[in-house]
């Protein structure tokens, strides 16, 4: 796996600066996970169950234009939905929607790449995200107000929330822990795609000024355990759009 350049070191530095958080991640390629989830003592019976339902347009245009509509029904916490914008400039962003408790700046990094996301997240009021799924209640009754103005003014013109198709469900099981050896939460998510494949995701969070220093010490001590640095990255969200996605993309 590629490490990231100076140039792209130098813009990740950047994007800390102005962010309101950092989450590094690392997928384990399907030969390691068994052995993965060994050597740092994840219990699975501690997994939270969750059922991820993506929407986009067929052709995936919403993809394409680097947003992300989404919603999830957790289990022993309820249903909650999210626009997702990405990438982003943190300092491009509007004051007003940065005070937004629903809304964060975040930046993602994994081994090779990393991207800023604007996140606009809430708690659906006029209908349950599995009334939506089964077609009983229309998709824009997932979203405030505000989401809904901050989808129209980033989705492709003329795509609404009602026009979008339902992708999924895609059945996640996420495990939270602080494993032996590192005073840091690690979380584990596994998430199962219809047909047998599965991506393994470790990571943790982190305040920007921290980042470096965290990515260092959460590195050293996976590599002590023998966890595999070097597979190659797996996006979770895309593998799940493209793999409903009715038409060829």
């Amino acid at each position: 796996m590629t490490r990231l350049t100076d140039d792209q070191l130098i813009e990740l530095l950047s994007l800390t600066r102005d962010a309101d958080s950092v989450e590094l991640k690392l997928t384990i390629p399907l030969s390691e996970q068994r052995e993965t989830v060994r050597a740092l003592g994840i219990d699975p019976l501690g997994a939270q169950v969750r059922l991820v339902h993506f929407f986009d347009t067929p052709e995936l245009a919403l993809q394409d234009a680097g947003v992300v509509v989404r919603a999830r029904r957790v289990a022993g916490k309820g249903d909650d939905s999210v626009v997702k914008l990405r990438p982003v400039v943190p300092e491009h962003m509007p004051t007003s929607l940065r005070e937004v408790p629903g809304f964060v700046v975040e930046v993602d990094a994994a081994p090779g790449g990393f991207v800023c996301s604007g996140t606009y997240k809430g708690i659906p009021r006029k209908a349950g995200v599995r009334d939506v799924a089964l077609g009983a209640a229309p998709l824009r009754k997932l979203f405030s107000k505000e989401q809904r103005a901050f989808y129209a003014a980033h989705a492709p013109e003329g795509i609404g929330l009602d026009d979008l198709t339902h992708l999924g469900p895609l059945f996640v099981l996420k495990i939270k822990g602080n494993p032996e050896g590192i005073d840091r939460r690690i979380v584990t998510e596994l998430w199962l795609y219809p047909d047998g494949s599965r991506i393994l995701e470790l990571s943790t969070k982190c305040a920007p000024g921290e980042a470096l220093q965290v990515a260092a010490e959460t590195r050293a001590f996976l590599a002590e355990r023998g966890v595999d640095l070097e597979g190659e990255q797996q996006l979770k969200t895309r593998t799940a759009l493209e793999f409903f996605a009715p038409q060829p993309v």
